[in-house]
């Protein structure tokens, strides 16, 4: 869950494709990418990857939404497609779109604290760090205590050892 910028929790979808409410309302994903089309041109697997980005790998919208709202974006005149090389349609902001960020500037900027919120939240509680060192204590214990010519002091050693780290993590503040 994520808090947002009144203390509300707010569900997040996306990435592992959880169930919860999504994570804008109404025309937030609109002002999102049209203020990241505004930072430059870009098409809708660049707009998926860059909110991933922002938000540290925590949310990632799916292409089922990013792309209807691109041609909800370009229908309503605040982006234009620009030539391309490839096959994939690069947008760029119109000048009817510049006055539309203008226009909602603090909720970009509300929106913006937000998703650097969410990375820093994600970043915070992201244990696969935590949970690939405990893996390798693991791997790294039962070969040591496999061996046959291991000691019994050497093992009560072991099993000290990581007791100790145990007691130290937990008083960690």
């Amino acid at each position: 869950m994520f808090a947002d910028m009144h203390g509300h929790d707010r569900g997040i979808r996306g990435g592992g494709g959880g169930r919860g409410r999504r994570m804008f309302d109404g025309g937030e994903l609109r002002l999102v990418l049209l203020k990241l089309i505004a930072d430059e041109p870009r098409h809708g697997y660049d707009l998926i990857r860059r909110i991933e980005e922002l938000t540290g790998g925590a949310y990632a919208p799916s292409p089922g939404v990013i792309y209807p709202t691109i041609a909800l974006l370009d229908e309503m005149g605040l982006i234009a497609a620009r030539e391309s090389d490839g096959a994939r349609k690069r947008f760029a902001v119109t000048n009817d779109g510049m006055a539309h960020l203008t226009d909602h500037a603090g909720q970009v900027a509300a929106l913006a604290t937000r998703l650097a919120a969410l990375a820093e939240h994600h970043e915070r509680t992201d244990s696969e760090a935590a949970r690939r060192a405990m893996r390798n204590l693991g791997e790294v214990v039962r070969g040591k205590l496999r061996r046959e010519e291991l000691s019994e002091e050497r093992r009560y050693d072991i099993v000290a050892l990581i007791d100790e780290v145990a007691q130290k993590i937990e008083r960690l503040r």
